[in-house]
């Protein structure tokens, strides 16, 4: 099911009256990639989310809400989990990354949780950094994660919380899948 992320960004930008360009000025972000995301050309990935969503004052759950009523508890079954993003890298590959939003209901959350699963290896090892912090369980497979200058082998059953602001990845250690219960704040 679609988000229509997009149409939330550009509704947000619109109504505080800002161009493409006063966004990328203010987020660090090409004025094409901000229309490219408008325009649900490309699935930004959660780092992206998370700026985006700091910069709007806005929880980043409003993303992935649905108009439905607020409610104090949501159940998710597997077959309702929502693909949020296949994340690309700057160059226009793929990073094998797929996140599945875990909840999408509840509004206002303090955190995001996904299953987040690595298909493979990447070749590059673009590190990221956003606002918030975040929780790593690995569920399936060996990961290697890189926190600044520090690369961590976490194997099934193992967990990292760290702080986003730090540069950080998550990369498949040998190049099988990886499946990672990840949670984000903002």
């Amino acid at each position: 099911m679609d988000f229509n992320i997009g149409s939330k960004i550009k509704k947000l930008r619109k109504a505080r009256k800002l161009t493409l360009q006063e966004v990328a000025r203010e987020t660090g972000f090409s004025p094409a990639l901000i229309s490219q995301i408008e325009n649900n050309n490309v699935s930004p990935p959660i780092a992206t989310l998370s700026k985006l969503a700091r910069f709007f004052d806005v929880k980043m759950g409003l993303f992935f809400e649905d108009s439905e009523e607020e409610s104090k508890f949501e159940v998710v079954r597997r077959h309702e989990r929502r693909v949020v993003s296949r994340v690309i890298s700057k160059a226009g590959t793929g990073h094998g990354y797929t996140y599945e939003a875990l909840s999408f209901r509840k509004r206002n959350k303090k955190m995001e949780p996904f299953l987040l699963t690595v298909s493979e290896r990447a070749a590059e090892e673009t590190l990221y950094t956003h606002e918030g912090e975040e929780f790593l369980l690995i569920i399936r497979g060996r990961a290697e994660v890189i926190l600044e200058d520090q690369r961590l082998i976490l194997d099934e059953g193992d967990a990292v919380y760290f702080d986003s602001s730090l540069k950080h990845r998550l990369l498949s250690y040998d190049g099988q899948e990886v499946q990672v219960l990840a949670v984000v704040t903002r």
